[in-house]
């Protein structure tokens, strides 16, 4: 069986992560697995991973070029003779929508997010199977684009369990971080991801200081700021400067050991304003055992049992926040054999290549 994935390029995302994991274990598999975008510094990733990536300009949305883009991506299909084609994103849809009519090769989509409700978002349900990566998406293509419910597959984003479980854990790291940040004695609440305004950071800010009278609480906040995000960055730092809270909240910038954040963490939290699609950092520190709070819409109400192993609470509302922070420590210490059955790595692959097999076979 012969994939193609297409996205528009290979840089940081969750879109991106997907690819690479499926090309990993397509690779595993003896699927042959080639990926088409317009670069980025993940290529060598796909390759040492045994997929091929091919070097095409599915990414710009220039209508004056595309009449040509879509020219060299037909001429490619037809060199290339896939079994399916599974694209991600917008752009690469419309593009392939118009280079595939006459070949009319087996496509899947995969629906990664809210998108915007238009004729430019319906094109991702053009396709013969469409994968939504939670229940959510699912109702949400339904409503506005009633698409038919029997060419949709509901399959979330996988935990690599490789990586996230705590034989593998770097405990030096764990030791040299706790000590660095004078975590040792405290309660430590975590958010984990880049630094925007949807993620609404105030509010974990706000529900800290709320905390911090009633138990010793340490709070990280762990992601990069982009250069178009520094004014948002600044107002936050004001915030915790203006709450007395310099000693107590910690901005770790960017980590590589994710991991190790989550384990070290005594409940990780989502605070984001607009309904996320999925959830993964949600997932991933289940997997490790660490509860989690989040925002009671979007993707993270699959992933989360409310009163189970974490609590859903509603946007922007930092006293009910507050609430479930100090009740955290009520939950089942053993979180992640749903985790393991819902989400594993190994179920989304399984999921993804019967999908493949199956609209094959019809």
């Amino acid at each position: 069986m012969r994939i193609i994935q297409l996205l528009p390029e290979l840089n940081e995302g969750g879109v991106e992560r997907g690819v690479l994991e499926l090309n990993r274990e397509f690779s595993k598999n003896s699927i042959n697995s080639i990926v088409i975008s317009n670069g980025g510094k993940l290529v060598d990733e796909i390759i040492k991973n045994g997929g091929e990536h091919i070097k095409l300009d599915i990414a710009s949305k220039n209508i004056f070029t595309a009449p040509y883009r879509i020219y060299k991506l037909k001429k490619l299909l037809k060199e290339l003779k896939p079994d399916i084609l599974h694209f991600r994103s917008r752009v690469p849809a419309w593009l392939l929508f118009f280079a595939n009519k006459k070949l009319k090769i087996k496509t899947v989509s995969t629906v990664h997010g809210f998108n915007s409700v238009s004729l430019y978002s319906k094109i991702m349900t053009n396709a013969d199977r469409i994968i939504c990566v939670s229940g959510s998406i699912k109702e949400y293509i339904q409503k506005n684009y009633n698409t038919e419910d029997k060419k949709i597959s509901i399959i979330p984003r996988g935990v690599d369990f490789t990586k996230f479980n705590q034989e593998s854990l770097d405990r030096e790291f764990i030791k040299e971080f706790k000590e660095k940040y004078n975590l040792n004695n405290y309660f430590i609440a975590s958010v984990v991801g880049r630094i925007t305004q949807l993620k609404d950071i105030e509010t974990f800010i706000k529900a800290i200081a709320l905390v911090k009278e009633r138990i010793k609480i340490k709070a990280l906040i762990v992601g990069s700021v982009r250069a178009d995000k520094e004014k948002y960055f600044k107002k936050l730092t004001n915030l915790v400067k203006n709450l007395k809270l310099e000693n107590d909240i910690i901005f770790t910038g960017s980590q590589r050991k994710i991991a190790e954040i989550y384990s070290l963490s005594d409940v990780i939290i989502s605070c984001s304003k607009k309904p996320e699609s999925f959830g993964r950092s949600i997932a991933e520190a289940l997997a490790l055992n660490t509860p989690a709070i989040a925002t009671n819409h979007g993707g993270v109400k699959d992933i989360i049992i409310d009163g189970e192993n974490g609590f859903l609470f509603t946007p922007s509302n930092e006293l009910e926040l507050v609430k479930y922070i100090l009740e955290i420590s009520k939950l089942n210490k053993n979180l992640k054999p749903h985790i393991e059955k819902n989400f594993s790595l190994d179920k989304m692959v399984r999921d993804n290549i019967n999908l493949y097999k199956g609209l094959l076979n019809c």
